[in-house]
């Protein structure tokens, strides 16, 4: 049975079997009335919703149909004999009529509503299919795309307006109506140009029961040559019954998109061509991570990389940049736009390097940023570069500077050291004795000979600094940032000269031959800008010449003046060398007072000079600093010192002193400083507390976080820690909360001014103000006058050291005062105020 008949045949069981329930179940229920309750009906009023449904189902045959069979029924019922159909009386047969006729009259009444209701519906249904149609017809002209509708036989019943626009026609009564039209107006064939037989036209496909989407095919009109690609969507339409009654066809005009794809492909075929058979390496990586996208072989040439080691990681992974920073400056340069001839160095798998000229643009592939970049090896091209300046500039024998070279490095230096104020030196270098080197050994040895010595000059030069060889035998030197003043300029290029000296006096070892070469150095000082390279060079020769007439293997000042102060200096050097051997160092202790008070002292460093007697801290300090002789005469002042404390701590009268030490930055900023300070407590014996060091401001701008870090070590194991010559320095506040200080001391440079300067005496006032407010005691040293210690009272400053009470004293001087003060301190006290 048809899948499609079967709903009807059901439905029209479902009905006949209702109306066999109405026809047989209302009697019975008649019965069950009379039988259970007594109740006597008429037999023939239970046959009405029978013959009520009969009508509305099958209309007026059918109720009056049911009405007879209802009335042969009830006319049985009501014999009396059961069973048997007899003659009704009168009566019976007046009330079989009554029923008939209401029976009839419910049959008419019935069908004409079956039919009134037909006839709705149809109604309803064909609004609804006329709704369906305009809603079809609107879609069909909205679209864009073609659209026709065939019947089973083929011919078209339905397109809309973009169909006629597919196919050219120029006006709507010019569509064709019949596939029969079609195909003698346009003939269809695949991309590939090969004819389509009617047969395998989209229309009889669709109706055979294909459907296809995105359908290519060629067509053209034959009338007018007009040729065209169309896109082609098509299927069959079937009814309920699920036959196939027509076709639809979906079609899209892509001939104008076929040719872009077109180009796009031939484009991308030349790109392709051009991006692989590039000599240069080309590569796209994305914008933001740098991972690549896509390289050419020239690429992978020209890194030593294959391909699947390349693609899907960046170029920082594969270490291809020598310095990372160098493609952060490649972003910035393409921030500005396209990028072009950017000299960098790159690095090979192998890790050899190479220089590329890159240029490089922003594109966008699929929404993603990328960088595209074609990079030229020119290696050979630096390389080449390279050796003509080494050539231009360079000796080729040693592979010094050339005299070219130097002469412009000291022009720039002379310009810059106007500008910085700071000196820079000529040490010409001329090794002696060469000549019987070349005669008695040959000219190769010479060279030898040469080379080693400018190898060993190399060592002797800070890496800012320029050395050359001028020709020959002579080398020249540039050392620049030497210092403010010509004095200073020269003690540092003393140094280097001194090192030159020592370094070159050794013995050469020269093909098999030992040969021992000195050298004299002429020193020029230059920078104030009146002399030029010309005379900064004239004056390095006489001064080279005046050491070669002095003996060689000796140096010697341009000026007499600087030669007399090196000479000074270096004495002074070596007398502090052998006093430091020869304990010519005494202590000297000032006391510190605390309204009238003596509470402690500043220990201070006294050189006993042999020859110029008791030389002050600022004597030769400086020179110790600069030497390195700080550190050992910085740890003998601190366990002196220690060890006094140790013995003060067992007499009362000094038991509470603290004893200040003043500490070097070079002591402080050694590894070992903090280690020495606790060795030497130990070793002595000394009171951790009693002890306090003395720092300057400007000793903790350097590296305060490592001066931090060794305060707070030595504050815990109980030493103290007083700011020495506050507010000379530059520190910040911020960092001055975080140093563990237990004191700060007004420098005496605002003592001395603050009863003249109202500034001096704004700042001593603001110092003792932020003392107060840190909890900070607060000292005022170089009291002199009972004036300055009566205007820091007024203040608030209780605590003093200066001439004012005690002038620096010898060990013995010192405690043989400690009576005065510590027995009647407080009439002493009164009698300064008085």
């Amino acid at each position: 049975m048809d899948g499609a008949k079967r709903p009807a045949i059901i439905r029209s069981v479902q009905q006949w079997a209702m109306l066999a329930l109405l026809f047989i179940g209302f009697p019975l229920v008649r019965v069950i009335l009379a039988e259970q309750f007594g109740v006597q009906f008429p037999p023939f009023f239970f046959f009405f919703p029978a013959i009520t449904f009969a009508a509305l189902i099958y209309g007026l045959w059918g109720g009056l149909g049911t009405t007879a069979a209802s009335a042969v029924v009830a006319a049985w019922l009501m014999s009396p004999a059961a069973g048997k159909l007899q003659y009704p009386s009168p009566s019976k047969a007046l009330a079989l009529i009554i029923f008939s006729l209401i029976g009839g009259f419910m049959c008419v009444m019935g069908d004409r509503f079956r039919r009134t209701r037909q006839r709705v519906t149809d109604l309803e249904h064909e609004k609804i299919e006329r709704g369906n149609k305009a809603r079809l017809a609107a879609a069909l002209e909205s679209m864009t795309d073609a659209v026709f509708i065939s019947d089973a036989t083929g011919n078209f019943i339905n397109f809309n307006l973009a169909f006629a626009k597919f196919h050219r026609f120029k006006r709507i009564e010019d569509c064709v109506r019949s596939s029969a039209e079609f195909r003698n107006l346009i003939e269809i064939s695949t991309l590939d140009g090969e004819p389509l037989p009617p047969s395998m036209w989209l229309t009889p496909r669709a109706l055979r029961g294909e459907s296809s989407t995105n359908y290519e095919l060629s067509l053209r009109r034959r009338d007018t040559e007009d040729k065209w690609i169309g896109s082609f969507n098509f299927g069959p339409i079937r009814d309920d019954e699920g036959e196939i009654i027509g076709a639809v066809i979906v079609a899209r005009d892509v001939t104008e998109q076929k040719r872009i794809d077109n180009m796009v492909r031939a484009s991308e075929t030349r790109y392709r061509t051009v991006f692989q058979t590039s000599l240069d390496a080309i590569a796209i990586n994305t914008l933001r991570g740098a991972v690549y996208i896509d390289i050419n072989q020239a690429f992978l040439e020209m890194s030593g990389y294959e391909r699947d080691e390349v693609i899907g990681r960046t170029s920082l992974e594969l270490g291809l940049w020598t310095a990372p920073h160098d493609r952060e400056q490649l972003l910035n340069l393409l921030k500005q736009g396209p990028c072009r001839s950017y000299q960098i160095r790159f690095r090979r798998k192998s890790g050899e390097l190479f220089w590329g000229v890159m240029s490089a643009s922003v594109i966008e592939i699929d929404g993603t940023p990328c960088i595209v970049s074609a990079t030229r090896d020119v290696s050979h091209v630096k390389w080449a570069e390279e050796e003509i300046r080494n050539l231009a500039l360079f000796d080729p024998l040693t592979g010094l500077a050339n005299r070219r070279f130097l002469i412009e490095q000291v022009k720039k230096s002379a310009a810059l050291s106007v500008q910085t104020h700071r000196k820079c030196a000529l040490l010409l270098i001329d090794l002696d004795n060469f000549k019987i080197l070349n005669d008695t050994l040959g000219h190769p040895m010479g060279d030898l000979l040469l080379q080693a010595v400018a190898t060993r000059l190399q060592s002797c030069v800070r890496e800012a600094d320029t050395l050359g060889r001028l020709g020959g035998d002579e080398y020249l030197a540039l050392v620049e940032d030497l210092g403010g003043t010509a004095e200073e300029a020269a003690a540092h290029a003393l140094v280097r000269a001194e090192k030159i000296l020592s370094t070159l006096d050794k013995p050469y070892l020269l093909d098999g031959h030992e040969w021992v070469c000195t050298c004299s150095i002429g020193i020029a000082i230059f920078g104030d800008g009146h002399e030029n390279v010309s005379e900064a060079l004239q004056q390095a020769e006489l001064a080279l010449y005046q050491a070669k007439a002095a003996g060689r293997n000796s140096l010697r000042f341009f000026e007499p003046a600087l030669q007399a102060a090196v000479n000074a200096r270096a004495a002074l050097e070596e007398s502090l060398r052998q006093g430091i051997n020869a304990d010519q160092f005494v202590i000297f202790y000032q006391g510190q007072f605390e309204q009238g008070r003596l509470v402690g002292a500043e220990a201070l460093l006294r050189w006993n000079h042999p020859a110029l007697g008791m030389l002050p801290p600022a004597n030769f300090i400086p020179l110790a600093e600069e030497t390195r002789s700080i550190i050992p005469l910085g740890n003998w002042i601190l366990e002196s010192v220690c060890r006094q404390i140790a013995l003060w701590s067992k007499d009362r009268r000094t038991a509470h002193f603290k004893v200040s030490v003043n500490v070097s930055v070079v002591q402080l900023h050694q590894h070992e400083f903090v280690d020495d300070v606790i060795k030497i407590l130990q070793r002595t014996g000394a009171n951790p507390h009693s002890l306090r060091l003395e720092l300057t401001e400007s000793m903790l701008v350097s590296n305060v976080e490592d001066a931090i870090h060794k305060m707070t070590i030595l504050k815990q194991h109980g030493v103290g820690f007083s700011l020495d010559d506050f507010g000379t320095g530059y520190s910040s506040l911020a960092y001055l909360r975080r140093l563990p200080v237990d004191q700060l001391k007004i420098d005496r440079s605002f003592v001395r001014d603050m009863l003249t300067d109202a500034s001096s005496g704004v700042i001593a006032q603001t110092i003792i103000t932020l003392s107060k407010a840190m909890g900070l005691p607060v000292i005022a040293e170089g009291v002199e006058t009972t004036e300055q210690m009566a205007f820091l009272e007024g203040m608030g400053c209780h605590c003093f050291q200066g001439f004012l009470f005690s002038r620096p004293l010898p060990l013995d001087e010192f405690e043989r005062m400690l009576p005065e003060f510590t027995l009647d301190d407080a009439l002493f006290y009164g009698e300064l105020k008085a």
